[in-house]
């Protein structure tokens, strides 16, 4: 089954931050692995007590025409630059919030909000015994919302009777209210801790 826009909201994908984090941390590990290799003399004695950047390889450089040589790093820098732009506000921009059209005609048109949504499946998934609180947000787009529940349980509270008075109650009764017949749904539950006693 293809992905829709509503199951990539709820998992909010950080696909692209862990790939870019994944290269540079694999990049900085094995140049610093080189850099160890050279320096210990792994190479030779003689190549440990020369620079990383080995002479022969700058006068090369040098050698060349230094002019397309610095054009292409002012260019790849400003690619990279761009790139990074590009990248913090795709993370930091915020999380859309759609809200649902259940009549789209002309006049009589009746919209939920997201934040109706939420507060509504909010109040009933806090409702549920054993559940401390709970947070809902509508995500996804306006032809294609989803919700992700986030639910605080109390020490000792039945998981699995939860999570099927979640799935039974809640979650179909936002379905039925709403008159779809999928609505998807991302859920966090975690469970309490015992409260730490003084010993006096």
């Amino acid at each position: 089954m293809s992905k829709t826009a509503s199951v990539k909201a709820i998992a909010r994908s950080y696909g692209a931050e862990r790939s870019l984090t994944f290269v540079t941390g694999l990049v900085a590990l094995l140049a610093g692995a080189a850099v160890l290799v050279l320096g210990f003399g792994w190479l030779g004695t003689f190549r440990a007590q020369r620079p990383v950047l080995d002479p022969e390889v700058v006068d090369w450089i040098h050698a060349q025409q230094p002019v397309m040589l610095r054009v292409a790093a002012i260019v790849l820098g400003l690619v990279l630059l761009v790139f990074g732009l590009w990248l913090a506000v795709r993370s930091l921009r915020p999380e859309h919030k759609p809200d649902m059209a259940l009549d789209r005609t002309q006049g009589h048109g009746l919209t939920v909000t997201a934040a109706a949504l939420a507060g509504a499946v909010q109040s009933d998934a806090e409702a549920v015994d054993g559940v401390t609180r709970a947070r809902v947000r509508s995500v996804g787009d306006d032809e294609d919302p989803a919700l992700r529940l986030h639910v605080w349980l109390r020490e000792g509270t039945d998981l699995r009777r939860v999570w099927q008075d979640l799935d039974t109650h809640v979650l179909a009764r936002a379905r039925t209210a709403l008159g779809v017949e999928k609505l998807p749904v991302a859920m966090q539950i975690e469970l309490g801790s015992s409260e730490r006693k003084r010993v006096r």
